[in-house]
């Protein structure tokens, strides 16, 4: 198996009366944190492969209108920080031999047999950087819907990609299920986005989840009018 490629995705909208949809906080999903690198004088697959041995993954900054540079970083850093959640959500510094650098991670490959670190892409990021970034959504109060009497919650949308700042990416989309009934569907304009967070997908009220009567439930329904 080769690598796999991870990329930091008549009812109205709630229409029942329940509890708002509301979006969890402003701040980055997590910390900031520092990553130290050294710039790579060779590229390719042999030098890449060395890297690996030697317990450095090889990456590359590009982006704000600079050229890209190709550096490396410690394997057990990145691995540590994946592991840790919203690594694709959150802003780091890289310390390229003494110079700092803003980025986002956009892009990185995966061994999924070895679950080993192969590449990274970082995207270089300002205080007035624009990006797009794939934000989880979050259900709370599933036990005040109808999901309690044994609904199911079809999630549409485990994830939403949005427009932000890079300052000011959301930690999460936080949807509060409570007093929703079967029929019911949360789109995207049912949640209210800070300032200048806005969704990628502009042309339709998309839906990010519904609530919807359990497959056991409609056959009982259907064997009853049979009988009937």
């Amino acid at each position: 198996m080769g690598p796999a490629t991870v990329s930091g995705s008549g009812m109205t909208n709630m229409r029942r009366q329940g509890s708002p949809v509301t979006l969890k906080g402003k701040a980055m999903s997590h910390a900031s944190y520092e990553l130290k690198a050294v710039a790579r004088e060779r590229v390719g697959k042999g030098s890449s492969r060395e890297l690996r041995r030697n317990g450095l993954i090889p990456a590359v900054i590009y982006g704000d209108k600079q050229a890209p540079i190709a550096i490396s970083i410690n394997t057990n850093e990145i691995t540590k920080r994946i592991h840790a959640g919203g690594f694709m959500t959150t802003v780091a510094t890289i310390d390229l031999d003494g110079k700092k650098i803003s980025v986002l991670p956009k892009d990185y490959q995966l061994d999924v047999v070895r679950d080993f670190t192969m590449h990274i892409d970082f995207l270089r990021v300002s205080a007035n950087s624009q990006v797009s970034v794939q934000v989880p959504v979050h259900f709370i109060n599933e036990e005040k819907s109808a999901i309690k009497t044994g609904a199911v919650l079809n999630i549409v949308r485990h994830e939403v990609e949005l427009h932000c700042p890079a300052s000011d990416i959301p930690e999460a989309i936080t949807v509060d299920l409570a007093g929703l009934k079967v029929g019911d569907a949360i789109h995207i304009s049912a949640v209210k986005l800070p300032k200048g967070v806005t969704p990628v997908i502009a042309d339709r009220d998309f839906t990010i989840a519904t609530i919807v009567a359990p497959a056991a439930g409609v056959a009982e329904d259907e064997e009853g009018s049979a009988e009937a």
